[in-house]
């Protein structure tokens, strides 16, 4: 297929790029290089015939519709967004601007290039959102597709809001669209401001690891290549309108996956003392939802689609990355933000 992937420089995004490109997909990267993409991340097939790059914002219309003209695609992935809830307490509305209107704008030129092209059925848009849209889990129950929405932080309402807005332009224009919301991702190419970089990066580095609260909030973490892989499934085998949940079923609080990385660090690169004695818990984060857990039955029943990777594994592998790939972490770690304590302007 010809796919135009939005935001194909960033964490997720890239990975999609690579294994797109890797199953011999033709992609056009469309991103605009804000602070957390990063070129290199999707280095391994810059040199790929089947590989282009295209430097835009999604809020352009022009450019935009340009893209979709000269490109052709057969579907879109969207990737692009701001996606860091503590810079979105801070500063919300480039939050709004980007995740809300900048998925409008890059709905109406695919409608728009959608029509023109005849309608064809097979053309598809595949909005990637969170899990975070559902609001905040007690210590049962999982999130489904039918989970009514209670976005919690100005990030999961603005991804809120662009879930919506997608899911109205399939009913009320015909679109051909599907929705993925994914849990917490990590593995390589990881931008150094979430949590698991943070933990690597400041053991490493001998400073204090930063744990919010009590570290009692649990997350599903699910390892990144394997959520590119769920998308591609979604891309090429999801019911039209239809949205799947994409979950790792590796459910931690996050204490305990600081001391697991920190084990894993004490094996691979021995200190003088173990690194979970740099753990410092500091203030909580306003807002914090205290659990995230999916229910996958829909896409591994209807599409055959599990993940791959366990936590254990899949933290030895993030961690071995890390250690592996200094000048790629170096080189971002003077990025506005990166290092700071942010989310404090509640």
């Amino acid at each position: 297929m010809r796919l135009i992937v939005t935001g194909g420089a960033g964490f997720i995004g890239s990975a999609v790029v690579r294994l797109a490109v890797a199953r011999g997909h033709s992609v056009l990267n469309v991103d605009a290089l804000t602070y957390a993409a990063c070129l290199d991340n999707v280095a391994p097939v810059a040199q790929d015939p089947n590989y282009t790059f295209c430097h835009a914002d999604i809020r352009d219309r022009a450019a935009m519709e340009a893209a979709f003209q000269a490109y052709r695609p057969d579907a879109v992935l969207h990737l692009a967004a701001e996606s860091h809830v503590d810079r979105s307490i801070d500063g919300p509305g480039t939050f709004i601007d980007t995740n809300v209107t900048g998925t409008y704008t890059l709905l109406e030129a695919a409608r728009g290039y959608w029509t023109k092209a005849g309608r064809p059925d097979d053309f598809r848009f595949l909005h990637v959102s969170t899990d975070e849209v559902f609001g905040s889990l007690g210590p049962e129950g999982l999130f489904t597709e039918d989970t009514p929405y209670d976005p919690r932080s100005p990030y999961s309402a603005s991804k809120a809001a662009s879930d919506h807005l997608v899911r109205a332009w399939g009913a009320t224009y015909g679109l051909p669209v599907l929705l993925s919301n994914c849990s917490n991702n990590y593995g390589p190419y990881h931008f150094p401001e979430k949590l698991i970089p943070v933990v690597i990066l400041n053991a490493l580095a001998g400073q204090p690891i930063p744990v919010y609260g009590a570290g009692e909030n649990v997350r599903d973490w699910l390892y990144v290549e394997d959520h590119a892989d769920a998308l591609l499934s979604v891309l090429e085998q999801g019911q039209v309108g239809r949205s799947y949940n994409i979950g790792g079923g590796n459910e931690a609080r996050n204490i305990d996956l600081v001391r697991r990385i920190c084990a894993i660090l004490d094996e691979k690169r021995p200190g003088a003392a173990p690194y979970a004695d740099q753990i410092a818990f500091v203030t909580d984060r306003p807002g914090h939802d205290a659990r995230y857990a999916i229910d996958p039955t829909r896409i591994r029943t209807e599409l055959g689609w599990r993940p791959s990777v366990t936590l254990e594994q899949g933290l030895e592998k993030t961690v071995q990355w890390y250690l592996d790939n200094e000048p790629w972490w170096r080189a971002l770690q003077t990025r506005e933000g990166v290092g700071e304590r942010l989310g404090r302007g509640a």
